[in-house]
Formats: structure tokens, C-alpha cells, sequence
């Protein structure tokens, strides 16, 4: 039974004992689809990481003094510049629904990967605004891809575990923009670091001639070319009609709370770091090495956040397992940004790594909307779904960090400001009751 924008959900259908074998292209197509995952959360962290010696630099060269008040204000505008290319990421959607899911995902591999590298030759802020803003068109849209491909390409009774394995590979990218930036990074600068986020090139190359299309895509495509419908539509347009349209409102509005979240969390907490281990006597090569244990141990946290999820979420349903996850990060935000960061210097750091791994393990919330928004969409505009849903959280959450930097230099600090965003967690509790929960529904066609 289909589970279109006018009809109810599909009934659910019986566990087997034994999972379902996966073959050699579900295998590859995982593995292809992760690699971009992780090479994907690379790429994102790198700037975060890199940001303090990158703006040294330019800010001189572009007509400011390299202070650290205004290293951390023009460091929020790039991030908010970032999320807003991360928004306009929903082109790949409708891309995704007519054309196939991996040339799509190749697409954006290939996207913010070259700009990525470009981002090394960059001569002023202006430049290197440009750039992450492009890079974060491809960023933004590698998730909605890789996301809609292992849900339609994994056998029903192991699509749920296949989201929490994939949603790992964004923070295994931590892990490897940790070890960059803690060798190439200390020894080479921060233009080194951009180079390596060429590497995903190969990636894409990979997975537009290796990967297929699933096949749940190809027959939905086929069907449409041999009995074409008498009116296309746009399958954004799509997305807004009958129940998709509470739908996409309710799930949208999820997906800011979380985003709000990532970035407060996980995006400040390198600079966070760097300064406390500063205050606590580190000189600087050895507080960027500091910054990037703390992104390893946030990184663990978050990936075992990812693979415990799913098992949550199938036994007590996708909405109070997202509820956990939501109020872990509330609670944790506030224990890392406005406790632990304002402790005496002796014992600031230690608490603060603590709780981050804590952050890390509630983080993984981002691992319920790779298992629910394919539940939600049929197959003709899953993707733009996909795509759409968690573009539109990246404009606010760029609004969000605007307000971060101008907060950031009132207060002088980052702590409190970084503290305050867990206000949209508060907000996002009350939010999830009314989303439509799926557990036990199968895939819709």
C-alpha cells in the first residue's frame, strides 16, 4: 500500500529472525555513501579548526586588526555564511528525484570538495567567505543525498541500523580533521588543511561509476517514463500539499533545533577549548593540539550517540527517543558553555572535556532524522524532502549565528552566548509531539 500525501501509513511488516543479506551494491553503495558522510563532516570541522590561524592571517590583509574580539565576530559571520550555502543545498533535492540518487551525491561531493581546496588559496576574508559559502552548497546536500540512498537501497528490516552506521561517518570525519589539524595543521598551517578536503574528489569519481541507483528509484522512474503523468509537478511544490505539508513544517522545525544545536556544540567547542587551554598555561601549538583531543573525544561520544539511537528509537518510538536526545543536549550545553568554561583555570579544562563527551553522546540526534524523514516522504519527492527539510533549519541557524557574533563581542565571551542556544532545545520539546511517529511502518513506496 502506498503512502502518499492523502493516505495512511503502510502497516508494518513482520521482523525476520535473520537480517537480510545485504549484496555487493548495497555494500558498495553504503560504504561509498559514508565515505562521503565522513569526508563530508572533514570538511566541516576543518574550518572550525583552522579558524583562528586562518583569520590571523587575512583579517590583516582584508583592513581589520587581527583581535580576538573580532576573530570570533567575522569567525560567526563565516560560519553563518557556511549554514547559508548549507541551505541552499535544497537544489540537490529535486536533482536527486528526477535524475537518480547518485549522481547527485557525486554532485555534491565534487562540489564541496573543489571549493574546499580552493579555500586554501585565499588572500583576504572576502575570498575565503566565498568559498566555504560554495563548499557549504555541496556540504549542505551530501546528508540529504546519502541519507535517501541507504534508506531506499537497505532491505526493510535493516534500513533503521543502516541510518545510525551512516550518520557515523560525519563524525569519524571529526576523528580524521582532528589528526590533520593535530599533524599537517601544527606543522604545515591552516592553507594545508583546506588542500586535504581535495581528497573527496576521488569519492565522487568513485561513486558515479560504481554505484546503482536503488532499485525502488528505478522503478518508480520507470513507471513515470512508460505512463507519464498528464501535468508534472514540481516536487517541491509537491512537498507542500495535503499531509506532507505538516509534515515538512513539523520536521523543518526539528531539524533548526538541531542545527542551532551542532553548531553551538560542536562548532565552538575547538575555540572553547583552545581558550582554556590557553588560560591554563598551553602555549599555542599545544592548545590546538588540545582543541583537537577534544573534537576526538566529542567525536566518540556522538558516534556511539549514532549507533544506540536506532535501537531507542525502534523500541520506544521515533519521538520520545528524539525527546532524550533533545533534552541531553539542552542539559549538556548548558553544563559545557555556561558552568564548565567559567571554572578556575586549574580545573576548567578537565570538566569542560567531560561533559563534551556527554555533548557528543546527545549530538547523535541528528542520527533520528536520517531514520524518520525517508518514513515520512514517498519515493517521488523524498529527496526534495530530505533536502528541503534540513536546508531551511541552516538559514535560521545562520540568522542564529549572526546573533552568536554580535553576542559574542558584547559579552567578550563565548561561553554565555553558546549557553543561551540551548533555549531552542527547550523549544524543540515542544515541538515533537507533533510529528508522526512511524515506528513499525515500513519504507513507503
Amino acid at each position: 500500500m502506498a503512502y502518499g500525501p492523502t493516505q495512511g501509513l503502510t502497516p508494518a511488516v513482520a521482523v525476520t529472525a535473520r537480517p537480510t543479506p545485504l549484496n555487493r551494491s548495497q555494500i558498495i553503495g553504503f560504504w561509498a555513501a559514508w565515505a562521503g558522510w565522513m569526508l563530508d563532516g572533514m570538511d566541516s570541522v576543518i574550518y572550525a579548526l583552522v579558524l583562528a590561524p586562518a583569520l590571523t592571517e587575512l583579517l590583516p590583509r582584508s583592513g581589520y586588526e587581527a583581535t580576538p574580539a573580532n576573530i570570533g565576530s567575522v569567525g560567526s559571520i563565516m560560519f553563518a555564511l557556511f549554514l547559508i550555502g548549507w541551505g541552499f543545498s535544497f537544489i540537490w533535492g529535486p536533482i536527486a528525484d528526477r535524475f537518480g540518487r547518485t549522481k547527485a551525491l557525486a554532485g555534491t561531493v565534487l562540489v564541496y570538495a573543489v571549493f574546499t581546496g580552493a579555500a586554501a588559496f585565499s588572500t583576504n576574508v572576502w575570498e575565503l567567505a566565498l568559498f566555504r559559502f560554495l563548499a557549504g552548497v555541496g556540504v549542505g546536500g551530501e546528508w540529504a543525498m546519502a541519507g535517501t540512498y541507504v534508506a531506499e537501497a537497505w532491505p526493510e528490516d535493516r534500513r533503521k541500523m543502516g541510518a545510525g552506521y551512516l550518520q557515523t561517518g560525519y563524525y569519524f570525519g571529526f576523528f580524521v580533521a582532528a589528526f590533520l589539524n593535530y599533524t599537517i595543521g601544527a606543522s604545515l598551517g591552516w592553507r594545508a588543511m583546506f588542500l586535504c578536503g581535495l581528497v573527496p574528489v576521488i569519492v565522487s569519481i568513485l561513486t558515479l561509476l560504481g554505484v546503482k541507483e536503488p532499485d525502488r528509484w528505478e522503478h518508480h522512474h520507470h513507471e513515470e517514463e512508460v505512463h507519464p503523468p498528464p501535468k508534472r509537478e514540481s516536487s517541491l511544490a509537491h512537498i507542500f500539499r495535503g499531509l506532507y505539508l505538516r509534515r515538512t513544517i513539523v520536521m523543518s522545525a526539528l531539524l533548526t533545533v538541531a542545527i542551532i544545536g551542532l553548531w553551538a556544540g560542536a562548532v565552538y567547542e575547538p575555540a572553547a577549548i583552545a581558550t582554556l587551554a590557553r588560560a591554563a598555561g598551553f602555549d599555542p601549538p599545544a592548545a590546538a593540539r588540545m582543541a583537537s583531543w577534544g573534537t576526538g573525544i566529542l567525536s566518540i561520544g556522538t558516534i556511539l550517540g549514532c549507533i544506540v539511537l536506532p535501537i531507542l528509537a525502534e523500541r520506544f518510538g521515533r519521538r520520545i527517543t528524539m525527546a532524550i536526545y533533545f533534552t541531553g543536549m539542552m542539559v549538556t550545553i548548558v553544563l559545557a558553555f555556561g558552568w564548565a568554561f567559567y571554572l578556575p583555570a586549574g580545573s576548567a579544562l578537565p570538566v569542560f572535556l567531560s561533559v563534551l563527551f556527554f555533548l557528543g553522546v546527545a549530538g547523535g540526534n541528528f542520527t533520528i532524522f536520517s531514520l524518520w524523514l525517508p518514513e515520512l516522504f514517498g519515493t517521488e519527492v523524498r529527496a526534495t524532502a530530505f533536502a528541503f527539510c534540513t536546508s531551511v533549519g541552516r538559514f535560521i541557524g545562520a540568522g542564529v549565528n549572526f546573533g552568536l557574533a554580535a553576542a559574542v563581542q558584547s559579552f567578550g565571551t563565548l561561553g554565555t552566548p553558546v549557553a543561551l542556544t540551548a533555549i531552542a532545545f527547550a523549544l524543540g520539546l515542544l515541538i515533537i509531539p507533533f510529528a508522526d511517529e512511524t515506528r513499525g511502518q515500513v519504507l513507503p513506496d
